[in-house]
């Protein structure tokens, strides 16, 4: 065993043992250490026995234990935890010193962090983490930003503990500055949250409106696995429909509908707000979960509220096609808003952001890997400056031949009463976005006519406002403007 650590690991929950355990299993020699120190003796005489980890029960210990300059990943609860151990452990770094936070953290606090410790000479990275228990031990996808010098250090171990595409490249590589990769991690879990809510919505369709079987639903799904839909959470959907429980009977049926979330989704939805993006559909499948949680107020309201009792008389298997279709084409809508999101932040915060290289590193690794990813990495070689991705050729042509499908399963959704929020409001942006004249002309004047917030014409140039005294008794002084 060598005298010294590659690398140091605070935080020995399952993430945190888990990538100790890759990080070993790759050639590199990794000190941990954990607030209860108890957990590094029981780990290294269990999991870590006899492996390349060295044990340390003391901030001081781990330090020690480092090679220089010394590196030192965070495996710790986001928020006051990670900023009380940074406080720890800056008495005992030198500068040049590197402090990775591996969390899920908030961007803007990944921001402050890299500047508070790049003003005391040290370097900081804050980089997600995707992939769960699994990905984390054996390969996860990184998405890193902080101090760019900082890279260099880290660079060696973490692309060779990160998961590979089918040609050997890591599903890691820098994102950017201070808050960068939180942020793209961040995205991450909202599409996340978005393909689940899809998915769900689908499972929803064919469950309530075609009354399938968790088995029939669990090879419609493994039919989707082997096409456009190919991705982890279709193959982990078609798993677990067919999973039983003790008595035989599919165990998805007796999981309370009550979904829970951990704040990341809710932050995706924050940040388009703060952005001026409309992010409809990763918001949607946030509310979805809120209302989900309603579970007593919705058995309450379902015994007084009513709907159309779901019937459906057309071709099975025609439907199905269709479905596969709209989810196919909504899924779209929900990577198309994400990179959005990601150019008006990369503008915002002064990023240079590879949008072409972040769909690389989710092809594996983590919970959205999917064939498509490769897709949406050949639209920016295509074009990397690509404002939006229905602009790409593929993607128009895909929506297009998409579309009528699209709307037929949505039209008999809602005349049957199947609650589809996050494919509802998918289409609903398509056809704002292609629409050349929306209704917001009479909202201007709404505003303009109670609160004199004045609104441009289409017969003057962009940027000239007027205000119309509508009553006659108004006045003409106008308020100021505001444009998202």
């Amino acid at each position: 065993m060598n005298d010294k650590a590659d690398i140091g690991l605070v935080g020995l929950a399952v993430m945190g043992e888990n990538l100790v355990l890759n990080m070993e299993s790759h050639g590199f020699t990794v000190a941990v250490f954990n607030r209860t120190v108890e957990k590094v003796d029981k780990f290294l005489a269990g999991r870590a026995k006899g492996k390349k980890i060295i044990g340390t029960h003391s901030v001081p210990e781990l330090v020690a234990s480092l090679k220089t300059p010394r590196t030192i990943m965070l495996m710790v609860k986001a928020g006051a935890p990670v900023d009380e151990f940074i406080e720890h452990i800056i008495p005992h770094l030198e500068k040049g010193d590197v402090v990775i936070d591996g969390g899920n953290s908030h961007f803007p606090d990944t921001i402050r962090r890299t500047k508070y410790l790049e003003s005391k000479g040290l370097l900081f990275i804050g980089t997600g983490v995707s992939g769960g228990e699994e990905g984390a031990l054996h390969g996860p996808s990184i998405m890193p930003g902080g101090s760019p010098p900082a890279w260099q250090y880290v660079k060696p171990i973490f692309q060779s503990i990160a998961a590979k595409v089918a040609d050997g490249t890591p599903c890691c590589d820098w994102v950017g500055e201070n808050g960068a990769g939180h942020f793209v991690k961040m995205v991450h879990n909202g599409i996340e949250y978005g393909d689940m809510q899809l998915i769900c919505e689908a499972y929803q369709i064919m469950k309530e409106l075609l009354g399938m079987s968790a088995a029939e639903m669990h090879d419609v799904f493994e039919k989707w696995n082997k096409g456009p839909l190919d991705s982890y959470l279709v193959e982990i959907t078609r798993d677990i429909l067919a999973f039983k429980d003790t008595d035989g009977e599919p165990l998805v049926n007796k999981i309370l509908d009550t979904a829970g979330q951990k704040g990341t989704g809710k932050w995706t939805s924050e940040e388009s707000l703060n952005l001026g993006i409309p992010l409809t559909l990763i918001s949607e499948a946030v509310y979805a979960r809120c209302l989900s949680a309603m579970k007593n107020e919705r058995v309450e309201a379902s015994k007084v509220l009513s709907g159309p009792k779901p019937k459906f008389a057309g071709d099975k298997q025609a439907f199905l096609d269709d479905l596969e279709k709209a989810l196919y084409a909504s899924k779209i809508i929900s990577y198309t808003q994400g990179y959005v999101l990601l150019r008006a932040a990369a503008e915002e915060y002064k990023w240079n952001l590879n949008y072409g290289g972040i769909a690389l590193l989710w092809r594996g690794g983590c919970i959205i890997r999917s064939a498509f990813l490769g897709k949406i990495k050949e639209a920016f070689d295509r074009n990397p400056n690509l404002s939006n991705l229905l602009l790409d050729p593929f993607f128009k042509e895909t929506i297009e031949k998409s579309q009528e499908a699209w709307r037929r399963v949505l039209s008999a959704s809602v005349l049957n009463g199947i609650w589809t929020p996050a494919m509802a409001t998918a289409l609903n942006y398509f056809d704002g976005f292609r629409n050349v004249r929306l209704p917001a002309n009479l909202l201007q004047a709404q505003r303009d006519y109670f609160g004199a917030h004045q609104y441009e014409r289409v017969d003057r140039a962009r940027g000239e406002f007027f205000h119309t005294n509508w009553t006659g008794h108004g006045g003409t002084t106008a308020s100021s403007a505001y444009v998202v």
